[in-house]
C-alpha cells in the first residue's frame, strides 16, 4: 500500500489527454517529439521541471554548495553556511550538524497547480543526508509557507529518513509527500515554486551529499469516475524479474507490518534489477539467510518513511532507485495509457499506483484501498501486462489484464469503496526509472511524457 492511499491524502488529479507518442513501434511523435500541445492540441494536465545539469546547479541560489561538472553533474558542500542541532524525532537523540544550502530558480508551471509531489537523486555517505523544501506563489499572488518535502538518507544509521506531519497554511498542505491545495474548488492553484536543498554533514567531516537531480511533479485535473478509452498501440513485453511481495509476510514487523504491506519496494526492486542493479552479499548480510529474495527486504527498509509507518513514500521509492550505480529515479504523472505504451515501446517499465474492489479488475483476485504494480508490457489486443507483487508466488507474479479495466482504476480520481462511499483515486501517479544516460530513444520517450 501507498502513502497515496491514506485517507488523508489528497489525489484531486487524474487523467486522460491522449498526447504524445515514442519512436518506432510506438505512437508517434510529431516533428521534433513535440506534445501534443506544442501542436496546438489540448495542454498537457501535468508539467515535470528538474535540475539536473552543471548549467542548471549554477542558476540556482547557493549559500556553501556548489555545482561539479563531469558525466554525471550535482551539488556538493563546498563549505558549511552555519551549524545547527536538530533532534531526531523517532530516535530523540540530538546532534550537531554542519550545512549548506541551494535554493532553485522560480519554476512557473504550465498547468497551475491543485497538487505538487517532489523528488530527488543523491548519494549520501554515513555522516550525510539532506531536507528537501517547497516554497511556491499561488495564483492570488500570496506565498506559501516553506514546506519540509523529505527528510532523507540513503542510510538509516545518521538519522531516521522522515516526511513531516501538520504542515499547513490553512490553504494547502502537505500529506506525507504531497502538496496539495486544500479546497481546489474554490479555484486557488498554485502557480509557481522553488526547490530547497539543505545538504547535512556531522561538523569535521570532508564526506558530503552528492545531488543529482531534484525537480517536482505539479498537476491539474478535473475529477472523474471514468476516463476515455484508449487504442491500442505497442505490442511488447519487457523482461523484468518478478518477485513477490506476499512470501515476506511477517518479516521484520518493524517495516509496516512485514511483507503484506510492501507492494512499493518490492515494485522498486524488480525494476532495478531490471536495469542490472544488484546488491552486494555485504549489503544483504543482515536479512535472515532462511529468507527468499532478500533484497526485497532490503528495499523495504531502506524506502521505510520513519513518520508515515511505511514503505510506500513514493520519493523514498525514486531516491532508492536512484542509489543504485547509473539509475535515475521520478515521481510523475502520466495522462494516458498511450503514454505508458511510449515508455514501453522504448524499454521504460513503470510502477504504478491504483485502488480498486476486487470486481473492478479480472483477474486480480482481490480489492485494494492502494497497490503499487509494475506494467511490463501489453499484449496484441492491447492488454496490460504487470508483475503484480500481491501473488502468493515469484512464479505468479505476471499478470494480463484487461485495458478498459486497468487505464480506469489508474487514470481516475474518484471511486466508489466497499461501502458505497466516494473516494479518491491517484490519477495516474507512476515512478519511474531509467538510466542516468538514456539512449536517444529512452530520452526521446521520457521526454513525450514531460521528463527530462
Amino acid at each position: 500500500m501507498s502513502a497515496a492511499e491514506q485517507p488523508s491524502r489528497r489525489t484531486l488529479l487524474a487523467a486522460a489527454v491522449t498526447a504524445a507518442v515514442a519512436a518506432g513501434a510506438g505512437p508517434v511523435l510529431g516533428a521534433g517529439g513535440a506534445s501534443a500541445a506544442g501542436r496546438g492540441g489540448p495542454a498537457r494536465p501535468i508539467d515535470h521541471r528538474s535540475w539536473t545539469t552543471f548549467t542548471d546547479w549554477r542558476a540556482g541560489e547557493a549559500r556553501g554548495t556548489r555545482a561539479v561538472a563531469g558525466v554525471r553533474p550535482g551539488l556538493v558542500i563546498a563549505e558549511a553556511a552555519g551549524t545547527t542541532d536538530y533532534t531526531d524525532p523517532h530516535t530523540g537523540t540530538t546532534a550537531r550538524w554542519e550545512y549548506a544550502t541551494w535554493t532553485s530558480p522560480v519554476h512557473r508551471l504550465s498547468v497551475p497547480a491543485t497538487e505538487v509531489i517532489a523528488s530527488w537523486n543523491a548519494r549520501t555517505p554515513a555522516g550525510t543526508w539532506l531536507q528537501t523544501e517547497l516554497q511556491g506563489t499561488y495564483t492570488d499572488g500570496t506565498a506559501t509557507p516553506w514546506y519540509v518535502m523529505g527528510r532523507w538518507a540513503a542510510g538509516d544509521q545518521d538519522i531516521k529518513r522522515t516526511s513531516v506531519d501538520g504542515q499547513s497554511d490553512g490553504r494547502s498542505s502537505i500529506w506525507t509527500d504531497t502538496f496539495a491545495i486544500d479546497d481546489a474548488a474554490s479555484g486557488l492553484r498554485l502557480a509557481s515554486y522553488r526547490l530547497r536543498l539543505t545538504l547535512y554533514r556531522r561538523p569535521g567531516l570532508t564526506a558530503t551529499p552528492t545531488v543529482w537531480r531534484i525537480g517536482a511533479m505539479g498537476s491539474d485535473v478535473p475529477d472523474r469516475f471514468t476516463v476515455p478509452a484508449s487504442t491500442p498501440g505497442v505490442t511488447r513485453e519487457l523482461a523484468v524479474p518478478r518477485y513477490s511481495q506476499e512470501i515476506h509476510k511477517g518479516q521484520y514487523p518493524e517495516y509496516d507490518n512485514g511483507g503484506e504491506a510492501w507492494c512499493s519496494p518490492t515494485s522498486s526492486q524488480m525494476i532495478i534489477e531490471y536495469w542490472g542493479g544488484r546488491l552486494t552479499p555485504e549489503q544483504l548480510a543482515w536479512v535472515d539467510p532462511s529468507y527468499a529474495d532478500p533484497q526485497v527486504c532490503h528495499a523495504a527498509r531502506y524506502t521505510y518513511d520513519h513518520q508515515y509507518g511505511g514503505c510506500g513514500n513514493w520519493p523514498f521509492n525514486a531516491a532508492y532507485a536512484a542509489t543504485f550505480p547509473h539509475l535515475q529515479g521520478v515521481v510523475t504523472r502520466l495522462a494516458s495509457l498511450t503514454e505508458l505504451e511510449t515508455l514501453i515501446a522504448a524499454g521504460i517499465p513503470a510502477i504504478t499506483s491504483q485502488s480498486f474492489l476486487k470486481t473492478e479488475l479480472t483477474g486480480a483476485g482481490y480489492g485494494t484501498s492502494g497497490h503499487l504494480m509494475t506494467v511490463i508490457g501489453f499484449t496484441a489486443d492491447g492488454d496490460v501486462i504487470a508483475n503484480d507483487p500481491a501473488s502468493p508466488n515469484d512464479a505468479a507474479v505476471r499478470r494480463v489484464y484487461l485495458r478498459r479495466e486497468f487505464e480506469n482504476i489508474w487514470l481516475r480520481t474518484k471511486r466508489y469503496n466497499a461501502s458505497g462511499k466516494v473516494v479518491s483515486g491517484t490519477g495516474g501517479v507512476c515512478y519511474l526509472y531509467f538510466p542516468a544516460r538514456p539512449t536517444p530513444r529512452q530520452r526521446a520517450a521520457l521526454a513525450a511524457v514531460g521528463v527530462r
